[in-house]
């Protein structure tokens, strides 16, 4: 029988807690490629998802924020967080789907410290690797109960098609000269919310929420996500490298319209003029970053990121959640536009 004792009420206590269930319900879906015949990949698999190889460990895994939203999202609503272990698991597996893509579409050599996979394997093998787990996410999905499976397989891979669209806007933005603050949250929309969305909607599907409260979870997950990649943008400017595990040049060398960017195109000719004079070069960053702050950029997207986690935590609270969860759900918020990394 599944036991149904109740998540720790601390964020940490949390991690402690479901962070060993959250790795073993990915290692089982991992060792379903072995099954299906694909062995030789899953060395692969395990190295991106930080289990194998050099700098392996919680470092190389992450936080693991997606998973233990469904989970916390799930106990929130009222249902066992254990019951929404799969769907937790194919979250994570969409979410690293789409970082290999990503690194590679971004030339990224490294992720949390470690090589990404295409800079370890090549461009095509990590290609494979990505579409194995973006399979794998939806054939953890077949082990929810019955009743929540059909409106499961049918969000997850409309969230895949927004993922893919904000990527492609990501992308195209690098070519387009003439945007400005409003052409951003459509991007990050898709690159970012709409997949916590999907987390905190699933948590509560699993748990039985109605059509009302699920509306509520999502509305959290979508501003939250919104808060997070906002963060985001602004640790990919100011962020200590050591601590990010990426280089602190490469958002402004690759020449990535961030909110930071967009928000100070339109209030410093200085910052603008040296911008549309064609690539960065990686000496020039730290006097970029400090016209960037000198246009208020830097202040405005903190002030964006307080905002929009105000209104995620707005929306958790129309959605009546059970105590228990809550602190935890609140202090995840919190984290996610303070981390240093």
């Amino acid at each position: 029988m599944m036991s149904t004792e109740s998540i720790a009420t601390s964020l940490e206590g949390v991690r402690r807690r479901v962070k060993p269930a959250i790795e073993a319900e990915l290692q089982r879906y991992v060792n379903a490629a072995e099954e299906a015949g694909l062995a030789e990949m899953q060395h692969m698999l395990r190295f991106h998802l930080g289990w194998e190889g050099p700098g392996a460990g919680d470092k190389a895994t992450g936080k693991r924020i997606r998973p233990l939203l469904v989970l916390l999202s799930c106990e929130a609503a009222g249902g066992a967080w254990q019951a929404a272990l799969p769907a937790a698991a194919a979250v994570e597996l969409l979410h690293n789907f789409s970082l290999i893509h990503d690194d590679i579409q971004d030339n990224s050599r490294t992720r949390r410290g470690r090589p990404t996979l295409w800079a370890q394997w090549g461009v095509a093998q990590a290609i494979n690797a990505g579409d194995a787990l973006f399979a794998l996410a939806h054939v953890a999905l077949e082990d929810l109960e019955d009743a929540v499976y059909p409106q499961a397989a049918k969000l997850l891979p409309r969230v895949s098609l927004e993922l893919t669209q904000g990527q492609y806007l990501d992308l195209a933005y690098e070519d387009k000269p003439d945007l400005d603050a409003s052409a951003y949250w459509p991007m990050v929309r898709g690159k970012t919310a709409v997949l916590l969305s999907a987390c905190t909607r699933l948590g509560a599907l699993v748990a039985g929420a109605r059509d009302a409260q699920l509306s509520e979870y999502a509305h959290f997950g979508e501003k939250l996500g919104l808060a997070f990649q906002v963060y985001d943008d602004l640790l990919g400017i100011w962020g200590d490298e050591a601590l990010t595990g990426k280089s602190a040049h490469s958002d402004l060398v690759s020449g990535k319209k961030s909110l930071p960017v967009l928000y100070a195109l339109g209030r410093s000719e200085e910052f603008a003029r040296r911008w549309n004079n064609g690539k960065i070069a990686a000496e020039e960053v730290a006097d970029l970053a400090a016209l960037l702050e000198a246009a208020g950029a830097r202040q405005y997207v903190e002030g964006e990121a307080r905002r929009l986690t105000k209104e995620a935590l707005e929306a958790l609270e129309r959605a009546q959640p059970a105590a228990e969860a809550t602190a935890a759900l609140r202090e995840l918020a919190e984290e996610l536009v303070t981390r240093e990394a």
